[in-house]
C-alpha cells in the first residue's frame, strides 16, 4: 500500500503523530491528498505565536509515512527556532510533498494543488522554495494561493543569501576555533553541491580556502571541481577527510554515532538543517573539541532574504545587510557556550526559547481536497 494511503482517518493520523519523539505541541500537522492531480503531502505548522508559520516545500520520496512526519516535524520546529533567532516576525512551518510518480502525474498540476492546500491552513502557513523545489514550482503554487515568499518577481531564489550567511559562520568559527581571520589555506569539506553548497564553495574559493567536496550527482561535483580547483571524494567518505572544517549541505543528520567517530575537523558549520541526528551529540562534540555552530543560526540567510519582502518593496542591498547580523549571533553563542560550559545548540535553544510562546492545543487532521 503507497504511504499515502495508510492512514485513513483523523483518529489514526493524531496518533501517529502524537507519538513521534518529534512532535512538540506543534499548532497544526495536516496531511492533504487530491488523488485527482496526484498530491499527497504534509505541512506542518509548529508556531505561530511571532507570526506565520514560514518555511519551504520539499519534494522527497520517503519509505515510511512516519519518516516523512518526523521529518516535517521536525524542520518546522527547526524554522520557529530559526525566524525567533533572527527576530522575524514568522513563525515556523515546512511542507513535504510525497514524491508522485511524473510518469503518471503533470508536475504543474501537482504544485498548483499544494496551492490550493496551502488555503487549508487559513494563512498560519507560508510556503517557499527548498529541497526538490524550483522557482517554476513555486509559480504554479502561486496559481491558487498568496501564501508563497520567493517568487521570481520578488526576492527570488533564497540559495545565494543562504550561502553566504553560511560563508560568514564559517568565517566566525575559525576566527573563534582557529583564532585566524583569514580563509586562506582553511581547508573545508563541503558535503552537497546544490544550489547553496555551489554558491558556498564559491565564496570560500575566493577567499583561498581549500575545498574538497562530494556529491550523489557526479555532475555537480565535476562543475565545482573544474570551477574552483577542488578536490573530490566519494559520499561516504567525507566523513573521513582530515580537514578544519566539515560543511554539511545536504539532508540532515549526517552527524550521528556513526559518522561522529570518522570526523576530523575542528569545526562543523554548513547549510543543512537538523545537522546532528540528536542533539546530545552536541556534547559529544564539546567534549571532543569541536565547534558546532548551530545549524538554524548559521543557515538563516534564505529566509532572512526572504522576510526583506514584507512591509516594503524588496531591497536586495538591506537583505545582504541583515544576513550580516548573523555573525554577531553566532559570536555571542560561541562566547557563552565557553563562559558556561555548556555546547552551542543548548546556548542558542535557550536564547531562540525567549522569543516564542508555545502552543496550548493542536489540530492535526486528514484533507482531501
Amino acid at each position: 500500500m503507497p504511504i499515502e494511503q495508510s492512514i485513513q482517518t483523523d483518529t489514526q493520523f493524531q496518533s501517529l503523530t502524537q507519538g513521534l519523539p518529534d512532535f512538540d505541541q506543534h499548532k497544526h500537522v495536516a496531511c492533504i491528498h487530491d488523488d485527482k492531480t496526484g498530491l499527497h503531502c504534509l505541512i506542518a505548522v509548529h508556531n505561530t505565536s511571532r507570526g506565520p508559520g514560514v518555511g519551504g516545500c520539499r519534494l522527497w520520496q520517503y519509505d515510511e509515512l512516519s519518516d516523512a512526519l518526523t521529518d516535517v516535524l521536525r524542520l518546522s520546529q527547526g524554522m520557529t527556532y530559526k525566524n525567533a533567532m533572527a527576530d522575524l516576525a514568522f513563525g515556523g512551518g515546512k511542507a513535504v510533498i510525497l514524491a508522485p510518480d511524473f510518469s503518471k502525474y503533470s508536475r504543474s498540476d501537482v504544485f498548483a494543488s499544494f496551492g490550493r492546500a496551502l488555503e487549508v491552513l487559513n494563512g498560519d502557513y507560508c510556503t517557499a522554495e527548498d529541497v526538490g523545489t524550483s522557482p517554476e514550482d513555486m509559480a504554479n503554487i502561486h496559481k491558487n494561493s498568496k501564501h508563497i515568499f520567493g517568487l521570481a518577481d520578488k526576492s527570488g531564489d533564497p540559495s545565494p543569501f543562504t550561502a553566504y550567511g553560511v560563508f560568514l559562520g564559517i568565517k566566525e568559527a575559525v576566527q573563534f576555533r582557529l583564532q585566524t581571520d583569514s580563509l586562506k589555506g582553511v581547508h573545508v569539506a563541503v558535503q552537497g553541491l546544490g544550489h547553496v553548497g555551489h554558491h558556498l564553495c564559491e565564496l570560500l574559493h575566493e577567499a583561498g580556502a581549500r575545498l574538497t567536496v562530494t556529491d550523489v550527482r557526479q555532475d555537480s561535483i565535476k562543475r565545482v571541481k573544474d570551477a574552483f580547483q577542488a578536490k573530490t571524494c566519494a559520499p561516504d567518505d567525507i566523513y573521513s577527510i582530515a580537514a578544519d572544517v566539515y560543511a554539511p549541505c545536504a539532508l540532515g543528520a549526517t552527524v550521528n554515532p556513526q559518522t561522529l567517530e570518522k570526523l576530523q575537523v575542528s569545526v562543523i558549520a554548513g547549510a543543512a538543517n537538523n545537522q546532528l541526528s540528536t542533539e546530545s551529540i552536541a556534547n559529544e562534540l564539546k567534549q571532543r573539541q569541536v565547534l558546532y555552530v548551530p545549524d538554524y543560526v548559521i543557515n538563516a540567510g534564505g529566509i532572512v532574504n526572504i522576510a526583506c519582502e514584507s512591509g516594503s518593496d524588496y531591497d536586495a542591498d538591506r537583505a545582504r545587510q541583515e544576513v550580516d547580523k548573523i555573525s554577531p549571533r553566532l559570536r555571542e553563542i560561541f562566547e557563552q557556550s565557553e563562559k558556561q560550559d555548556r555546547c552551542t545548540i543548548a546556548v542558542a535553544n535557550d536564547i531562540a526559547q525567549k522569543k516564542f510562546s508555545p502552543n496550548t492545543e493542536s489540530n492535526i487532521r486528514i484533507h482531501n481536497l
